[in-house]
């Protein structure tokens, strides 16, 4: 990291996603997070006030958003590079994030991967985007070179959650705030993998699975072929929780064989390996407490003798009945996130 320390600021609505890039940003030398904002109003405000000379930010942001923000930022602060963090993976987003005066582009899903080394470029003097854009061509509004991170070989998987070939399995947690955000989070999710020939387990409200349904037809899935192949599994979430409850816990044993002869039926139907069968549902969060806990225990244990990768929805409407305590001091809720590879909110 260059030197000598460079000032961040962090702009992002959801407190534990800036808590998250504020712990992997202290842990670079050369950081210092001097400030943090949930809106874009007040990020105006703080990059007025405190002068940083890196900003990360969100784009989906409360009463102003990111793009805008932006703009009214550098007005008041030209030195500082802006790095945009966010869940949109639209190319067309990038581009405008590029225009509006951005200096790179991760997508919140590739944090993980991406984060450092776009600060890294950045800082650098070079423009970033993350790699799963790497087959893009985007016209650079300050014709700095645009480098595309660690992995700019792999080829492009464009939606929200993207198909981690790189690793064994993922499980991450969706916290959606209404079922439009639910649809969308989850056809990104199922479209990715089908489209890659992969299989997926998708055990959720009736509702919810006819909106997954219109979601993958409007992105062009063809779901009757893959339902043929054996690829596209629709359960319900009530009648598949019935089968591992004993005495009001998912019972181990009981999830263990039914959820090996889903994954390993579901893999020889398509003719495909264990690992290329991933799950996305909602059981969980009929559950709470606990139990809650108990069963993302259980998908990591599958996952691990599996692989796969495995999708979980809450709904941040009843995030109170599910932990039994309010969102920001509930240790049910910290120990739920502790059990995901991930968290994300729509």
């Amino acid at each position: 990291m260059p030197s000598p320390t460079v000032r961040v600021l962090l702009v992002d609505d959801f407190e534990e996603f800036r808590r998250y890039v504020a712990s992997t940003l202290r842990e670079q030398p050369g950081l210092q997070v001097i400030g943090e904002a949930s809106d874009g109003v007040e990020a105006i405000q703080k990059a007025a006030e405190l002068q940083p000379e890196l900003i990360v930010l969100d784009i989906g942001l409360p009463r102003l958003n990111g793009l805008a923000a932006a703009e009214k930022i550098l007005k008041h602060s030209p030195k500082a590079k802006i790095l945009f963090l966010s869940v949109e993976s639209s190319p067309d987003v990038v581009q405008a994030a590029l225009k509006a005066g951005g200096w790179g582009y991760v997508v919140k899903m590739d944090a993980e991967n991406d984060l450092v080394a776009a600060v890294t470029a950045v800082l650098s003097g070079k423009k970033f985007v993350g790699s799963r854009f790497a087959e893009y061509n985007f016209t650079d509004p300050s014709s700095s070179p645009i480098s595309n991170g660690p992995h700019s070989h792999e080829p492009l998987v464009a939606p929200i959650f993207p198909l981690r070939r790189q690793k064994a399995s993922c499980h991450e947690l969706l916290l959606y705030s209404d079922d439009v955000s639910f649809s969308d989070g989850f056809t990104q999710f199922v479209g990715a993998r089908l489209k890659a020939g992969n299989a997926v387990i998708i055990i959720a409200t009736e509702l919810h699975r006819d909106l997954l349904l219109s979601g993958l037809h409007v992105q062009g899935v063809d779901v009757g072929a893959a339902i043929g192949e054996g690829r596209y599994i629709p359960l319900d979430a009530a009648e598949t929780l019935a089968m591992i409850m004993v005495d009001g816990m998912p019972d181990p044993v009981r999830f263990s064989e039914i959820a090996g002869t889903l994954i390993m039926g579901t893999a020889r139907a398509a003719n495909i390996e264990p690992r290329r069968v991933a799950a996305c549902g909602e059981c969980a969060p009929l559950l709470g407490g606990e139990a809650a806990i108990h069963l993302e225990q259980l998908w990591n244990k599958v996952i691990s003798r599996y692989g796969g990768d495995v999708l979980c929805g809450y709904p941040l409407s009843n995030l109170e009945d599910v932990t039994g305590r309010d969102l920001a001091g509930s240790t049910i809720f910290e120990r739920i996130c502790s059990e995901h590879s991930a968290v994300y909110s729509r």
